[in-house]
């Protein structure tokens, strides 16, 4: 090009450039929790909350017992109760992308079919106060709800079920939240939107539903005969181990790094 006096030529650049996709993939600390990191967090929150506390006290007063699991005194062995409740998290902030009426209208309506602990990690969005006025309105004969602040690592470690009520207001954004759960091979119910579908995949990892009743319907048929070693559950979350996704690090190595070295 060429500046002339009194004036300016343009400055025309050609770059090549080359476009790829990176996507959302969990931390490298969501993994397959084992069991003694569960019990751990379990005899933590069994201090605070009472839906984790043992339901009644071991023979043994040694042996250590929450709700879900205990630990010999012994041999030191950890081992899940049979007798639990089912563990279901879902993690929010509060916000209008999230109706958590409709997972309490679907417990509510299978509160006499299932066993459930319901645990709603704890945000600090403008629907805080709202939502848990409406959980303590409710009167649960089966199933406790609790609402605890959890470490980011720490609420998809230990359930049997996440539960995502995330709806894109661009119906373009993925859920983070189920990315995490995935991580850590939690298997979920989500509620639909335009692009779930890349990400939750109905009956493979999980299940997509899209009103309150079809919630309830989900939660009845994964529950009613917990824990079933063949049931859904643990098929979604076998097809979720099997999978061996990438995490966020070694995702960026792959597909990004190598751009970045070659400009």
């Amino acid at each position: 090009f060429n500046i002339t006096e009194g004036g300016h030529a343009p400055l025309i650049l050609l770059l090549k450039a080359t476009a790829v996709t990176i996507y959302d993939k969990p931390a490298s600390f969501f993994q397959d929790t084992p069991l003694d990191l569960q019990r751990r967090l379990f005899m933590k929150l069994s201090g605070t909350h009472s839906p984790f506390r043992a339901r009644s006290e071991p023979e043994d007063p040694a042996t250590e017992r929450s709700a879900f699991m205990k630990r010999d005194a012994g041999s030191g062995l950890v081992m899940r109760l049979h007798e639990r409740p089912a563990l279901l998290v879902s993690s929010t902030g509060w916000t209008e992308d999230e109706d958590f009426s409709i997972l309490l209208e679907a417990l509510e309506s299978r509160d006499g079919f299932m066993a459930v602990s319901a645990l709603l990690c704890e945000g600090k969005g403008p629907l805080r106060e709202y939502y848990s006025r409406l959980i303590h309105q409710k009167h649960f004969q089966h199933i406790q709800v609790c609402i605890p602040w959890l470490e980011a690592e720490d609420y998809p470690r230990s359930a049997d079920l996440g539960v995502c009520l995330h709806t894109s207001s661009s119906g373009l954004d993925l859920p983070m939240k189920v990315v995490d759960m995935f991580g850590c091979c939690l298997p979920v119910c989500a509620v639909n939107f335009k692009c779930l579908h890349e990400l939750v995949k109905h009956e493979e990892n999980g299940l997509v539903f899209e009103y309150s009743e079809e919630l309830a319907a989900q939660l009845q048929m994964l529950f009613s005969n917990f824990p079933d070693p063949e049931g859904k559950l643990n098929q979604f979350r076998k097809n979720l181990r099997e999978l061996q996704q990438l995490r966020w690090d070694e995702s960026w190595v792959q597909t990004v790094l190598p751009l970045v070295m070659d400009t």
